[in-house]
C-alpha cells in the first residue's frame, strides 16, 4: 500500500484490496472512503467486497465514485461532508490517490488558504499548483 498523508486526519491512497483492511485499522484508519467506480478497470475489487472487509475490522467504508475532473468539482461538497461525518483518520482511495487529493483540496477551499491546500497535497505527492493557478 502506498498511504499518504495529507493532514493528521485526512490520508489518500491508490487502490486497496480487501487484505489491506487489516493492516488498515492497525495503523489506526477508522474510515475508508472509495472515489472509483466498480468496474472501472478490469480486476478491480467490487466496492461490496472492499466495505465487508472494512466491517469485518470495524472500519467504516463508504463510496462517493468520481469520473471525471467535472464530477470532483461537483464532488467536492460531497466529499467534505463525508470527512464531517466519518470517523477519523479517513483514508480515500481510487486508482491512483491522485482524484483523492483533488477531492480533498476542492472541499477544503473557503475554509483553508490555497497555498496550505497546495503545500499540503505538495508534501503528499500531488502537485495541485495548477488547478488553482487561476485563483
Amino acid at each position: 500500500m502506498d498511504i499518504r498523508r495529507i493532514t493528521e486526519d485526512v490520508s489518500v491512497s491508490p487502490q486497496i484490496l480487501p487484505e489491506h483492511l487489516p493492516d488498515i485499522a492497525t495503523s489506526g484508519f477508522k474510515s475508508v472512503i472509495c472515489n472509483r467506480p466498480d468496474e472501472e478497470d478490469p480486476g478491480q475489487p467490487r466496492f461490496a467486497d472492499v466495505a465487508e472487509a472494512a466491517k469485518a475490522v470495524g472500519v467504516e467504508a463508504r463510496l462517493m465514485p468520481v469520473v471525471s475532473r467535472d464530477d470532483c468539482a461537483e464532488g467536492a461538497a460531497g466529499f467534505a461532508r463525508l470527512l464531517d461525518e466519518l470517523p477519523k483518520p479517513v483514508l480515500a482511495y481510487c486508482r491512483s490517490g491522485t482524484r483523492c487529493a483533488v477531492l480533498w483540496a476542492l472541499s477544503q477551499q473557503g475554509s483553508k488558504p490555497v497555498p496550505e491546500i497546495v503545500e499540503a497535497a505538495g508534501a503528499a505527492g500531488y502537485d495541485l499548483r495548477g488547478m488553482f493557478a487561476a485563483g
